[in-house]
């Protein structure tokens, strides 16, 4: 078989690709793998990092915004679109896919939609709650439709088409125990282990409020293990807690670090995670069950960070606040009273296990094998 991902933009949309490439390859040993991406995304670093081929489309974004500065960026856009179909059309004429499979992305629009035209089984995975602007358009001629959620089908016009699949998440998710986990973290007493972080470049106004967060904790003679992952203001934040006097203790009590590189490990060892609402990390933490605080970022198109978390609140899986309408005293008192409420933690945990899909990639594999066949 040659099977054809198309994705860019965010490693939300690159690893989900990455993750269903591998188990391809593990079935089907002999199989040809293309990615095709954005000429300016992260795809241009992570796929070949990976091992794989990209070949890139010269397709830009879509501004929502009405300035005249978003005006021009989308005329922009639109007087490259032919250019777009035409590289998209040369990429599937040169590797002559059996299946091309979008997973988010505008790079996925051209190629996906001139797979479609010419009658190539195609798919598109959809991992937030709500669909993005690619995934709605091209849902109209795609064969499938792979979301990560039920409440996801009711916004796609052709609900016989969408699948419910959840979101591929790395296979290492699946090693740990939490009690393996603890002890590999060198944590020995038993203490609760709260786990925070705002995404892999943090987020300037969360990790001020983290700073406040964990001078009431160390206030409060630290009754829980603390490891948060401050991105690129790390510095900024060390320093802060250094000048208002409170030691960073590791592992015994508080541990910032500027990014959680064995995040599988600290997240099953963790009672607690506090953390944005990105598709991505909702896959994470439903497909281990561990109950959450989320705090959606307010920067993101169309909100889905906040659709997202809203998914999860609804079925009791996770408390949900709002960037705005909290402050780092807020969260602690959030935290700490779950933490102390062990009862509630349980039923958040019986809550997340529901929503999850035991083995997203392999469901996702056996509703595109179907396709081919």
């Amino acid at each position: 078989m040659n099977i054809l991902f198309t994705c860019g933009g965010t490693a939300g949309h690159i690893n989900p690709a990455i993750a269903l490439a591998r188990l391809f390859q593990l079935h089907h040993p002999g199989c040809n793998i293309l990615f095709a991406g954005a000429y300016n995304g992260m795809e241009r670093d992570l796929v070949p990092k990976e091992g794989y081929q990209l070949r890139t489309v010269y397709v830009n974004t879509i501004h929502r915004a009405f300035r005249w500065k978003d005006i021009k960026h989308n005329l922009i856009t639109v007087v490259t679109m032919p250019r777009s179909r035409r590289q998209a059309a040369e990429i599937i004429r040169d590797f002559q896919p059996d299946l091309v499979v979008g997973t988010g992305g505008y790079a996925s629009y051209p190629v996906v939609r001139e797979a479609a035209r010419r009658g190539i089984p195609t798919a598109v995975h959809e991992s937030n709650a709500v669909p993005g602007l690619t995934t709605k358009l091209l849902s109209r001629v795609v064969d499938r439709v792979l979301v990560g959620f039920e409440d996801s089908r009711g916004y796609y016009p052709h609900p016989e088409r969408v699948v419910v699949t959840g979101t591929p998440v790395r296979r290492d998710f699946f090693d740990h125990t939490r009690k393996e986990a603890r002890l590999a973290l060198g944590i020995t007493d038993e203490r609760p282990v709260l786990l925070s972080y705002w995404g892999s470049l943090g987020a300037e106004v969360m990790n001020r409020y983290t700073a406040d967060f964990i001078q009431a904790e160390c206030a409060d003679g630290r009754p829980f293990h603390h490891i948060h992952g401050a991105g690129r203001n790390y510095a900024w934040l060390t320093g802060e807690l250094k000048g208002r006097g409170i030691e960073l203790d590791g592992p015994a009590g508080v541990e910032v670090r500027e990014y959680i590189y064995d995040m599988p490990l600290v997240m099953a060892a963790a009672d607690l995670v506090i953390c944005r609402a990105g598709a991505s990390t909702i896959s994470e933490l439903t497909t281990i069950a561990k109950p959450a605080i989320l705090v959606p970022s307010p920067n993101v198109t169309n909100n889905h960070q906040e659709k997202n978390a809203r998914v999860l609140e609804r079925h009791g899986a996770a408390v949900v606040l709002l960037e705005p309408e909290c402050d780092g005293r807020s969260l602690y008192r959030a935290a700490s009273g779950l933490l102390e409420d062990r009862d509630r933690l349980t039923a958040m945990s019986r809550a997340l296990s529901a929503l999850s899909v035991t083995d997203a990639a392999e469901e996702i594999y056996q509703t595109l094998v179907r396709l081919v066949q």
